[in-house]
């Protein structure tokens, strides 16, 4: 029996001030790239959970979402290391936008997050070579021409928090 194909969910907050884009520059294993303030859902939240943590994590800004901008499909081939082989990931992206809260400068950010900078969509198109996702400019563009969705399209069951 084959092992059933499972995406990779992750979350981004597209969070636009001024004409300019709220990034984060951090390590991979390729060098020092560009990406939204992103990150994995975890077991036990909601997709809209996830993107508020993540943001907090990676910026230590509080975000408040107030529409969905889209759900985006990407694959991804990780090259191999000295202890893992190539692996073929997909990636199932929730993006949200809405009103960036206080900031909390004490506190720190994720493991391998350099700095957060601001880029408007000229500068992101500038150094795509640096993005480390291939929808972070996708993601601005779909924001910058208004495209929004409610935040009750992304339905999170009472069973993911254990509470059935």
């Amino acid at each position: 029996m084959m092992d059933r194909w499972k995406p990779s969910v992750t979350v981004a907050g597209i969070i636009e001030k001024d004409s300019k884009y709220l990034l984060v520059e951090e390590h991979t294993p390729n060098g020092l790239m560009f990406n939204n303030p992103a990150g994995h859902l975890d077991p036990g939240e909601s997709p809209l959970q996830a993107c508020v943590r993540e943001v907090l994590e990676e910026t230590a800004f509080h975000f408040t979402p107030t529409a969905l901008v889209g759900v985006y499909l990407s694959r991804f081939l990780k090259q191999a290391t000295m202890d893992t082989p190539d692996q073929d990931i997909t990636y199932l992206r929730f993006a949200f936008t809405g009103v960036l809260g206080a900031h909390e400068a004490n506190r720190a950010l994720d493991d391998g997050i350099v700095r957060t900078l601001w880029m408007s969509i000229e500068e992101m198109q500038a150094t795509q070579s640096r993005h480390r996702s291939r929808l972070l400019l996708r993601c601005a563009q779909d924001h910058a021409r208004g495209q929004r969705f409610p935040l009750d399209t992304v339905y999170t069951d009472d069973s993911v928090f254990g509470l059935i």
